[in-house]
This record gives structure tokens, C-alpha cells and sequence, in this order.
């Protein structure tokens, strides 16, 4: 399964940023083999608006089911949540750490945003 995990590197040992749609990186990771592949936010990072929107839609686009991070507003759980990909907002850690987590049973899935939008 091919997962989306929020970081502030380029690898695994990374750690997590916490923030989804202005995270530094965004690390598509399969759970099984733990191959993945980086995506760089740097457009977004920056982004007057949108900038959830446009992460959401590239987890979307690499075919990612879950998102592990530590906020997402309300537009880009919205986004997540209409292309059915599970989010889990109190993933923390490295992204290997969180993808052990995940793994492991460890998370719970979000029913909503856990921040308001332009957080």
C-alpha cells in the first residue's frame, strides 16, 4: 500500500513536519517494500491559498490510500476525503517512525480537520 507521510527531508530518517499542505516534503512511501518517492512542496510552502488544496491533490495523483501528518485544514481533509484517502493527524517521529506506527496498528483515523483553514 502506498502511503503519504508529511516530512522535512528527503528520506526516510527525516522527521515529520506536522504541517500537511506547507510541509517541506511529502514522502510516498510503500509499506511493504518501504521504496518511496519525494515530493517536493516548495510550491506550497509558500502559497497565499490553495496550498492544502494542491498537496491533497498530489498525494492523490501518486495513488497514496493514507496520509500520515500531524494537521490538515478543513479544505485539504475535504479533498483527501473525497478521493477516500484516510487521514491520521497525530502521526509523529521520523517517517519511518510514523510508517512503523502505521504499521503497527498504532494511529486512528481522523473523522474531520483538526485545524481551521490558513493555519
Amino acid at each position: 500500500m502506498k502511503i503519504a507521510v508529511t516530512s522535512q527531508g528527503k528520506d526516510l530518517d527525516a522527521p515529520m513536519d506536522s504541517r500537511f499542505g506547507r510541509a517541506a516534503y511529502i514522502l510516498i512511501v510503500d509499506t511493504k517494500t518501504l521504496d518511496y518517492e519525494v515530493l517536493d512542496n516548495k510550491e506550497n510552502v509558500d502559497a497565499l491559498k490553495g496550498a492544502g488544496i494542491q498537496a491533497a491533490s498530489m498525494v492523490s495523483e501518486r495513488g497514496a490510500k493514507v496520509l500520515l501528518t500531524g494537521f490538515c485544514g478543513p479544505k485539504a481533509f475535504a479533498v483527501l476525503d473525497a478521493a477516500k484517502i484516510k487521514v491520521a493527524n497525530e502521526a509523529e517521529g521520523t517517517v519511518r517512525d510514523a510508517v512503523k506506527a502505521f504499521k503497527d496498528g498504532k494511529l486512528s483515523f481522523a473523522d474531520e480537520a483538526n485545524v481551521e483553514g490558513h493555519w
